[in-house]
């Protein structure tokens, strides 16, 4: 599958490594490193001669014999417990993969109306993965597919085995809010290379697909401190993801589907709260419709996620919280203004509020006195991003 044009901040180019593999590691101090990352914010090909490349490729080589497991056992029915404990693990030249709660994955990307073949595509060796080099203070890696369908992104085993232990409960919710927010989970997976440490990585869909049109992006998490990215300059090719304080003075206009995105979102953050979760952000970005786009016309059609066999009574349809859904790729996350489209996602549902974030917050309220921050209980940072979204829209 062909990778979409590049809209204009989109920055598809070779890697900025690839010209300069005479500089060793060693030479690479760190001051060197933040430079370099602050000069280059975007979205980099991982061509041959990038740090990364020997790693994509691994990843894809064992993804693309991973999906074709589920492809030749596919699913019967809702995964079972045993589904959801599976771990597989694949023995390649020089690598291992693992695929945690396969089966259960392969039925959540079932219902979603996935198709296999397109996933193993996108995921597989037919493309170079690209990289992108995002603001965040995350150490993680963060990749998307060559076609920019799917995000992948690294993390820690700790978050990994939170993600594992919710999973039944996240698939639960999925099946009673078809429509939800959440940002939808495809695959979980460990990589080994030489029998080293494992480096573990999920794969979901991307909040911000298609990308062609997209004009801004915004991450967002209702508070203030550590809030603000600086703004490219105007005409830069900089790919950059934006956060609350530079959201300050706009509006989401949603018209007459704000309500419904009011009520998914206590939805969904009720969802969070129940799981003792918080620290997740509401990614956002706009794009500008054409005229032949605006309205409740015909370019929008009424779909019933498979993941559950639909509601038969108007009770039911309420609870659910269906609306009409934009006949266009990613579905899901994507919600049509008078004016704009909006691409809206909640993402990174792994975070505990345990002892240490406990005393986070204890240190955070020392330290930033009448100021609002992310570490705080996950009831008030529910109740806090609600309020910023009916606040910010209209």
């Amino acid at each position: 599958m062909a990778a979409p044009s590049p809209g204009p901040l989109e920055v598809l180019a070779p890697s900025p490594e690839a010209g300069c593999r005479a500089v060793t590691s060693s030479r690479r101090g760190l001051l060197w490193r933040l430079r370099e990352k602050q000069s280059r914010l975007g979205l980099f090909e991982i061509s041959p001669g990038h740090e990364l490349h020997g790693m994509t490729c691994m990843m894809q080589a064992g993804l693309w014999a991973a999906t074709q497991v589920s492809m030749d056992h596919p699913p019967t029915g809702p995964p079972s417990q045993d589904d959801f404990s599976e771990v597989l693990t694949q023995v390649h030249e020089g690598f291992e993969l693992g695929t945690l709660a396969g089966p259960a994955f392969a039925w959540l990307r079932r219902s979603l109306g996935l198709a296999e073949e397109d996933y193993q595509a996108a995921l597989g060796p037919g493309g170079p993965y690209l990289q992108f080099l995002s603001t965040s203070k995350s150490k993680a890696s963060f990749f998307l597919s060559h076609d920019q369908r799917f995000f992948l992104k690294t993390q820690g085993r700790r978050e990994v085995q939170v993600l594992l232990a919710h999973l039944p409960r996240y698939v639960q919710h999925l099946q009673r809010h078809p429509h939800s927010l959440l940002a939808r989970l495809l695959g979980v997976h460990s990589l080994r290379v030489d029998r080293g440490k494992k480096t573990y990585f999920i794969i979901m869909q991307s909040v911000f697909y298609p990308p062609g049109r997209i004009s801004e992006r915004y991450d967002i998490k209702g508070c203030e401190v550590s809030r603000w990215v600086e703004p490219a300059p105007e005409g830069s090719p900089l790919v950059l993801v934006l956060k609350d304080l530079n959201f300050q003075g706009k509006t989401i206009n949603l018209g007459p589907q704000r309500s419904w995105f009011l009520r998914q979102m206590e939805l969904d953050t009720t969802f969070l709260r129940e799981l003792n979760v918080l620290d997740y952000s509401l990614l956002m970005a706009f794009q500008c419709l054409h005229e032949d786009e605006r309205g409740l016309g015909s370019s929008l059609i009424f779909r019933t996620a498979r993941s559950v066999e639909g509601a038969q009574s108007p009770e039911e349809s309420e609870a659910q919280n269906r609306r009409l859904l934009p006949d266009t790729p990613n579905a899901l996350h994507i919600l049509d203004g008078p004016e704009q489209r909006y691409f809206l996602g909640v993402v990174d549902l792994a975070t505990v509020y345990g002892l240490r974030k406990r005393l986070e917050h204890l240190w955070k309220t020392l330290r930033y006195p009448s100021r609002t921050f992310s570490t705080v209980s996950p009831a008030r940072y529910a109740r806090r991003l609600c309020q910023w979204v009916e606040a910010h829209t209209e």
